[in-house]
């Protein structure tokens, strides 16, 4: 699965998950899509550190 390859630390994971919406995807919901991951396990981990999706800006904040 995927989901194993990207970042486990939530803060690594925050700025990669930015990277990646950023360069490569108009969504978050497109990323876990082609990732094939579920939206509420990155949600949750990073709501955990603080950090919630704004879909304006396409990114955690």
């Amino acid at each position: 699965m995927e989901f194993a390859s990207i970042p486990n630390d939530p803060v690594i994971l925050l700025s990669y998950i930015n990277t990646q919406l950023r360069d490569n995807y108009p969504s978050f919901e497109e990323f876990c899509k082609a990732r094939n991951i579920p939206e509420k396990e990155i949600s949750d981990k990073l709501s955990a550190i603080g950090y919630h999706y704004n879909p304006t800006q396409n990114q955690f904040k």
